[in-house]
This record gives C-alpha cells, structure tokens and sequence, in this order.
C-alpha cells in the first residue's frame, strides 16, 4: 500500500459525513418495527444472535447488553452454544438479506419453533420472509458501490445504524426494568 496522508480538515469532513449519514438513516426507522422487535426480546425464552461479518459483531455487542439485563442470550456458532428450541428467539442482521450463514439459521430456528427477529436493508429478501418481528434499515446494501443513499464503503452505514438501533433497544428495555447500572454490572465480564 502506498503511503497515505491526510488532514485534519479531511477527517473532520468525513466525520461529518458519516454522522451525518448514521442521523439521517436512523430518523428514516419506522420506530414502530423496532418496538415491534424489543417487544419479541421481552417474551420469555433465550436470545440466540447469529450475524456474519460487521453485522455478527454488532449483533455480539447486542448480546452482551441483553445479557446484561440478566438474559439467556448465545451466540451462534460458539462452542457452548445450545440447541434452539420453540419459545427461543433468533436476533439476525443481514444488509442484504441474503447472507447464506444468517438465512439457514433462521431457517434451522423457523424448523425448531422458535421466533425470528431481523435487521435487514431489503424487506422483500428470505430472511426478512422468515420474520415474525422485521426491522428495515434504510441504508445501502454492502454491494450497492454507486449509491446515492450513502457515500461511505460497503455496508458501513447499515452496521451504524444497526449498532445505534441495538443500543437503542437495549436502553428501552433497561428503562423498564427498573435495575440501577450497579446491578448490571454486577453480569458484566469479569475474566477479561
């Protein structure tokens, strides 16, 4: 790779950009289908969140926020990973709603009875079909290189978004549940 320079002046645009973006894209949410989502989180059950790539790691973060709260939550594919079972919920994320790995989960998860929540870009893709709860984030798909939608790489806007619409979540469920951070905290990694 070349030698790379650059500004102040250029990071200071394109942190404007990229916030101005993740704004932008997260007013456009119907708020509805995330309380929609969040609600499907507050049923009893365990959380299991599978996701590939940037959008696993979103849906990681997510995960350890809902454990925090004192959920039964896993992460697809770890080693201690149980088996889903009906009344379980499956949390995907997938921009395109295509990705392989995400869709046969939620397929394997549909099979066993459990619920389905998705993230996805594309409500007309498998995996949005297979949702019993669908949250739509109107951001460009990782592919989509000549959007007008966003100037930022690949899916970069989609994943934002995602991580502020899981934090979001997460903040609404806290709110009620009525335990102060010194209780959650109390859940939080100590083996690191």
């Amino acid at each position: 790779m070349p030698t790379v320079h650059t500004t102040a002046g250029e990071i200071g645009r394109n942190l404007s950009l990229v916030g101005d973006e993740i704004v932008d894209t997260a007013a456009k949410i119907d708020v509805h289908e995330v309380a929609g989502l969040a609600g499907q989180l507050g049923q009893t059950g365990r959380v299991f969140v599978a996701g590939a790539g940037r959008s696993g790691l979103v849906l990681r973060m997510a995960a350890m926020r809902l454990m925090h709260l004192g959920m039964d939550v896993h992460v697809a594919g770890d080693t201690t990973t149980p088996a889903i079972s009906s009344g379980d919920l499956l949390l995907v994320a997938s921009g395109s709603g295509t990705t392989s790995g995400v869709v046969k989960s939620a397929e394997t998860a549909a099979k066993a009875g459990a619920r389905i929540a998705a993230f996805t870009t594309n409500p007309d893709s498998p995996l949005a079909k297979l949702a019993d709860a669908l949250v739509v984030i109107p951001a460009a798909q990782k592919t989509d290189h000549g959007s007008s939608v966003s100037r930022q790489y690949a899916g970069s806007l989609f994943e934002q978004v995602l991580f502020l619409a899981t934090e979001a979540i997460f903040q609404s469920l806290w709110d009620n549940i009525d335990a102060p951070a010194e209780e959650l905290w109390l859940r939080h990694a100590n083996l690191e």
